[in-house]
């Protein structure tokens, strides 16, 4: 492994270790998603990133009324890649980004895995669920 590529995995490692259960690729609805934004009791607290969707229930910074709850409930690729909190960029089409801005959002998709379940897989934009 080079230099860089160590860092790199240090940079997004936790401080603590996180035991991860395997991913799942079960589909999970767009619909679905949005009712786990934190305010719907019974349901987890998910975020989507470029397709994986992960459970960030429990961590405060997603709950309502704090910084990253924006995200919650949602697939905010163009906002991870522009390091927007505004909900206008809480969009998963992130085609206009430029190459820096994609690094950013595949570097906050790492972050994402090194801490946090990946519960399924975001149903496609324009597929309808049975």
């Amino acid at each position: 492994m080079s230099d860089s590529a160590g860092q790199q995995k240090e940079r997004f490692a936790p401080k603590q270790p996180v035991d991860l259960a395997p991913p799942k690729d079960d589909i999970i609805t767009r619909d679905h998603l949005s009712k786990c934004d934190g305010t719907n009791e019974g349901f987890p607290t998910l975020v989507a990133i470029k397709g994986d969707v992960f459970d960030v229930s429990g961590k405060d910074t997603y709950a309502p009324g704090k910084q990253y709850h924006v995200f919650a409930g949602k697939e905010p690729n163009r906002a991870l890649g522009l390091s927007s909190l505004k909900v206008e960029d809480c969009v998963s089409d992130y085609s206009t980004l430029s190459e820096k801005e994609h690094q950013v959002l595949n570097d906050w998709h790492t972050f994402f895995t090194k801490r946090y379940n990946i519960v399924g897989r975001l149903q496609a934009e324009g597929t309808s669920s049975l």
